[in-house]
C-alpha cells in the first residue's frame, strides 16, 4: 500500500503528542516511558492466511506518512495454499525505517512479531540476542509445535531467555475486542493482523488515521467486518498503553534532512516500474501496449498497468508468453510503445521473438523481474541469474541493450531510460529488475513533469531515397547517420509499404537477401547501433584514493553502499561504482577498473557481472556471489569487503 504526504515535517501540538503530515500522534500516558531511537528493524512472520503482508504494508504506509525513511523486504511463501502452521507456509514482511538515509530493510530485526509455532522457528536463526519478541500464545499448542519439531513450548524451555520476551493471546484478545459484533469466533480471528498491527502502532507512535480509512475502504461493501477490523485495530493500541508488559514504548522522528523538498509517496518497484512506462509512453505521445502472460513476481505490472486506460494504456494478458510478446512486437511494428513482462523462465520462451524484434529492428522493452532458477526454481524468492540470458540468449549475433534498476524508486527511472533507448535506436531493450525490488518500497519524490525526458520520435512519412534515375522511394532499412537507427514507419502509410520478417534483409532496400557480404554487413551494422548507444559515464565514489573498488549492478546497490559506508565509517578506504547499463557498458568503464589495484564484484549469481568483466576488459575480477534467494546483508558484505582491502 502507499500513501502519499508532503516532504516531512513534525511539529508540537501542545495537547501531548505532535501532528505530522496532517495527522494528530497520540502521546503515550506519563507513566510510560518513551524512548528515541534512531532506526529500527520489525519483521511481521505468520502463516500465509494470516495477513502478514497487509499488517506489514500498513506499517509502511504509516511510517511513510510520518516522514521516515524506509525500505521493506516481503518474504512470500513458494507454494499457493502450504499447509497452515508449517514451515512452507510462513509469510513475513520486515520493515526497516529510521530518522536518517537508510538503503536496506535491514539485516537483522530488532522486532519479532510471531503469529504461530512455525514463524517462530523459520526467523528465530534471523533474530539477535536482546531484541523483542512478541508472540501470539493462543497458538503454541501442542499440535501446532509438532508440526514444526517443537518437542516442548519454545515458551517454557528457556530456549528463549537470551530475548526480551513479550508473550501475548492475540486470538484471544481479539475476539474478546470483536464479542459485540456478533461474528463467529473464525470470522473474529481473521483480525488478530489487526490487533498486532495496532499494538505496534502504539509501540512506535505510528499514525492511526490513515489506517482506520483503509479498512473503511478496504471493506466499503462489508461496513459490519470493517468495524470489526477498525475495532481490533483500536484493542491493539489500547492493550500497548494499559499492559504492564510494555512499559516502554519508543519514537523514531521523520527523516527530515534525509529529503530534499518535494511531495513523496512510499513506492514499490513494480509500481514505479509501471508509472515509468506510463510516463516514457506520454512523453513520447505514443500508446502503451502491454503484451503478457503473468508470471510470478511479475504479474503486478499487468495488474496495475490495466487499471489505466486513460492514459492510452492497453493491456493484453495472453494465453502464454510466446504470444504476449508477439503481440507487443505486432503493437511496435504499429506504432505503439510495445512492452512485455515476465521473469526469467518466460524470457526463455520469448527467446526467438526478441531475434525477430533484433531483425526488424523495432523499439521494444523486455521487463525481466528476475527470480530464481533454474526452471521453476524458487518463485517468490530473488536473484540476479539471467544477465548472461539477456545478454546471449538468442541464435545468432542478436544483441539488446540491458538497463538494470538499482532500488525500488529507481524503477521509475530506468523504465524512462530503457524507453529513451529502445525509441531512439530502434531496438528491444532488456530492463532487469528483480524480486528483491519488485516486491521492496521505498520513499519517491514524485518527478515534475516539465522535469522528465522528451521522448517524441518522428515517424516515416515519405520517401527516403533517390534512385540513380532520380526516382523517389522509401528504403525501410537506411540508417541515421549518428544512430544508426532505421526508419519507423507505421503500416497503411501510403508509400511506404516494405517487407518484415526473419530472413536476413538486403541493407537499405529491406529485400530479403542470402549474400554472405550482406549478411556480414548487417550483422556487424545491428553490433554497431548497439555499442553506439550513448550511455553515462560511470561514476565512481572515491573519497580517499582507495586501491580496492566494489563494483554493483541492479539491486545490489542498497547492501553493497551499507556496507561501505560501514567501512569508511572504521577508517577503511574503498571506492565504490554501480552500473545502470550492461550493454553498452559505459565508455569509461575499462579505464575505471585499471585505475585499482583489486575489483571486487558482489552479484546475487555465480559470479555473471565478473565474468563479463574479465572477459571484456582482462581484469582479475574477484567474484562475490549468493543464491539463496534472499538480498544480500550489509554486514556480510562489509566483512568481505575489509578481507579484501586488507589481503
Amino acid at each position: 500500500m502507499t500513501s502519499q504526504v508532503s516532504s516531512p515535517a513534525e511539529q508540537a501540538d501542545g495537547a501531548g503528542g505532535a501532528v505530522v503530515g496532517g495527522q494528530r500522534i497520540p502521546a503515550s500516558p506519563g507513566s510510560k516511558e518513551v524512548r528515541r531511537l534512531d532506526r529500527v528493524i520489525i519483521r511481521f512472520a505468520g502463516d500465509s492466511g494470516d495477513g502478514m503482508q497487509l499488517t506489514g504494508d500498513r506499517f509502511t504506509s504509516e511510517t511513510a506518512s510520518f516522514g521516515n525513511d524506509l525500505s521493506t523486504l516481503p518474504n512470500f511463501p513458494a507454494e499457493i495454499r502450504a499447509p497452515a502452521g508449517t514451515l512452507p507456509g510462513v509469510s513475513s514482511f520486515q520493515l526497516h525505517f529510521a530518522d536518517h538515509d537508510i538503503l536496506t530493510p535491514g539485516d537483522a530485526p530488532n522486532v519479532l512479531v510471531a503469529m504461530n509455532p512455525a514463524a517462530l522457528k523459520a526467523n528465530i536463526g534471523d533474530v539477535p540476542r536482546g531484541a523483542e519478541i512478541i508472540i501470539n500464545t493462543d497458538e503454541f499448542t501442542k499440535r501446532p509445535m509438532a508440526k514444526v519439531g517443537y518437542q516442548t513450548s519454545p515458551l517454557e524451555d528457556g530456549s528463549l531467555a537470551a530475548y526480551n520476551l513479550h508473550p501475548v493471546p492475540l486470538t484471544t484478545l481479539t475476539v474478546e475486542a470483536l464479542k459485540d459484533f456478533g461474528l463467529s469466533r473464525k470470522e473474529a480471528e481473521r483480525s488478530k493482523n489487526m490487533f498486532a498491527l495496532g499494538l505496534l502502532s502504539w509501540m512506535y507512535h505510528r499514525p492511526t488515521e490513515g489506517t482506520e480509512k483503509f479498512l473503511r475502504q478496504k471493506f466499503a461493501k462489508k461496513p459490519h467486518i470493517a468495524e470489526a477490523n477498525v475495532a481490533a485495530f483500536r484493542a491493539g493500541w489500547n492493550f500497548g498503553e494499559t499492559t504492564e508488559d510494555f512499559a516502554v514504548s519508543y519514537e523514531v522522528a521523520p527523516a527530515s534532512q534525509a529529503f530534499p523538498t518535494g511531495t513523496y509517496r512510499n513506492i514499490s518497484g513494480n509500481l514505479a516500474l509501471s508509472y515509468g512506462l506510463i510516463a516514457a509512453a506520454q512523453q513520447a505521445d505514443l500508446p502503451l501496449y502491454l503484451g503478457s502472460y503473468p508470471i510470478t513476481p511479475a504479474s503486478d505490472i499487468l495488474h496495475e498497468l490495466s487499471r489505466h486506460k486513460n492514459f492510452g494504456v492497453r493491456t493484453f494478458q495472453a494465453e502464454d508468453e510466446i504470444a504476449g510478446i508477439g503481440a507487443a512486437l505486432g503493437a511496435a511494428f504499429g506504432g505503439a510503445l510495445g512492452v512485455t513482462t515476465t521473469s526469467g523462465p518466460g524470457v526463455a520462451l520469448k527467446s526467438e521473438t526478441i531475434g525477430l524484434a533484433v531483425s526488424l529492428e523495432l523499439p521494444l522493452l523486455i521487463v525481466d523481474i528476475q527470480r530464481g532458477g533454474p526452471s521453476t526454481g524458487l518463485p517468490t524468492k530473488t536473484e540476479q541469474a539471467d544477465l548472461l540470458q539477456a545478454m546471449y540468449g538468442r541464435n545468432g549475433e542478436a544483441p539488446v541493450p540491458i538497463v538494470a534498476p538499482r532500488t525500488p524508486a529507481d524503477c521509475f527511472d530506468a523504465a524512462l531510460d530503457a524507453a529513451r533507448i529502445a525509441l531512439t535506436y530502434r531496438t528491444p531493450v532488456f530492463l532487469l529488475s528483480d524480486g528483491y525490488l519488485a516486491n521492496g518500497s521505498e520513499p519517491w519524490k514524485i518527478p515534475d513533469i516539465a522535469d522528465l525526458p522528451d521522448l517524441k520520435v518522428k515517424f516515416a512519412t515519405g520517401p527516403n531515397h533517390a534512385l540513380a534515375d532520380g526516382t523517389e522511394v522509401f528504403w525501410p532499412y537506411k540508417r541515421d547517420p549518428e544512430t544508426l537507427a532505421r526508419p519507423w514507419a507505421v503500416p497503411g502509410t501510403p508509400g511506404l509499404e516494405h517487407r518484415i520478417g526473419g530472413i536476413e534483409k538486403q541493407d537499405g532496400t529491406g529485400n530479403i537477401s542470402y549474400d554472405p557480404a550482406n549478411h556480414d554487413l548487417m550483422v556487424r551494422t545491428r553490433q554497431a547501433k548497439i555499442d553506439g548507444i550513448e550511455v553515462p559515464d560511470l561514476d565512481v565514489d572515491d573519497p580517499d584514493g582507495a586501491r580496492t573498488l566494489v563494483i554493483g549492478w541492479g539491486s545490489t546497490y542498497g547492501p553493497v553502499t551499507a556496507a561501505v559506508r560501514r567501512l569508511r565509517a572504521a577508517g577503511h578506504p574503498i571506492a565504490q561504482a554501480h552500473l545502470r547499463h550492461l550493454n553498452p557498458f559505459p565508455g569509461n568503464l575499462g579505464e575505471v577498473l585499471k585505475r585499482y589495484g583489486k575489483v571486487v564484484v558482489p552479484e546475487m549469481n555465480l559470479g555473471q557481472l565478473a565474468t563479463l568483466i574479465r572477459a571484456k576488459y582482462l581484469v582479475d575480477a574477484q567474484s562475490y556471489h549468493q543464491v539463496n534467494g534472499m538480498p544480500f546483508k550489509a554486514e556480510q558484505l562489509a566483512k568481505v569487503l575489509e578481507e579484501a582491502i586488507n589481503d
